[in-house]
């Protein structure tokens, strides 16, 4: 009688063949490693992998022999940077994996065209989409200009704690700038409770580790604080100080997906807002108008302003 493996089963072995394929296509000097003079492995090794993507060496090691384990998309998104996929590899290992993918470069499945709709008619209201882990996932356009230009910027840097930690212009613009800091590593103390193990969070700990002092200092206070409605006083650099009203609309179960919003308190920061609006809408024009002049120039600025999806 012939036995017919279970689809499980077939998954694993295609994922650990095509993890297997993919190290071994890749030099040490690509991923910026020694090759050193003993090296007989063609490409990486297993525990060369393991470490660019911060999982533990027996964990991968399981993963190419096609055990029986449990694997989350964030691994799965460090193992697709660890392992240099292009776009279609991606999208190979996510299927494989039966995960959807969180990419950067790809919809997020909790910003709909709908809820786009809504955050460009929310402005002049400064409005974002992010997730627990202050990634902002999408915003209109008055927020990307309310504390700096997240145009800009790296879609990877678009977090708020790397912001409110590392970026100049971010940083001048909150008025109560230490106290914002400590509440807010506080709050992603909090949310990173469910997800200790998770390589992504991990991650983002350790580049703000690396990059500033003052984050390790407030980080190793071990704080934590819930979430929350809460007034802010920002002092954007285009149009004064705004005083607002911040707060989070959750899109699904919490924690999870967010919608941010941040209504003025007074008349005069309601008008401050309104001419920030006007401010973008002519940036975004002279933008439009630089690339369509000159498609194939040299980069400039990332698109105009808008909700943007990571």
């Amino acid at each position: 009688m012939t036995t017919v493996a279970p689809r499980s089963d077939v998954r694993r072995h295609e994922l650990a063949d095509f993890l297997r394929s993919r190290r071994e296509r890749i030099t040490p000097e690509q991923v910026g490693l020694p090759r050193g003079r003993r090296r007989r492995t063609p490409g990486l090794r297993r525990e060369e992998v393991a470490q660019l993507s911060a999982v533990g060496v027996t964990w991968y090691t399981w993963l190419e022999q096609a055990r029986e384990i449990q694997v989350s998309a964030q691994v799965l998104d460090a193992l697709a940077r660890a392992l240099l996929l292009d776009a279609s590899e991606r999208a190979h290992l996510f299927a494989l994996a039966g995960a959807a993918d969180p990419a950067p470069n790809t919809p997020c499945p909790s910003v709909t065209p709908a809820l786009r709709a809504m955050l460009d008619q929310l402005a002049p209201l400064p409005a974002c989409v992010q997730n627990s882990r202050y990634d902002i996932l999408a915003y209109n356009s008055t927020y990307g200009r309310l504390l700096c230009d997240l145009d800009a910027l790296p879609r990877e840097d678009r977090n708020c704690l790397w912001l409110a930690f590392t970026d100049p212009d971010w940083r001048e613009s909150v008025v109560d700038h230490a106290e914002t800091l400590r509440i807010l590593a506080a709050k992603f103390r909090a949310s990173m409770a469910e997800h200790l193990a998770e390589p992504a969070w991990k991650a983002l700990v350790a580049r703000l580790e690396a990059r500033s002092p003052e984050f390790r200092e407030v980080w190793a206070r071990h704080e934590v604080v819930g979430q929350g409605a809460r007034t802010k006083y920002i002092l954007n650099r285009h149009v004064g100080l705004l005083h607002l009203e911040h707060t989070s609309l959750w899109l699904g179960p919490a924690p999870g997906p967010r919608l941010v919003t941040y209504a003025p308190l007074d008349e005069e920061t309601r008008a401050r807002l309104e001419r920030l609006r006007a401010l973008t809408e002519t940036q975004t024009r002279a933008r439009t108008q630089t690339r369509a002049q000159d498609p194939a120039g040299p980069a400039g600025p990332a698109p105009a302003p808008g909700p943007v999806a990571v």
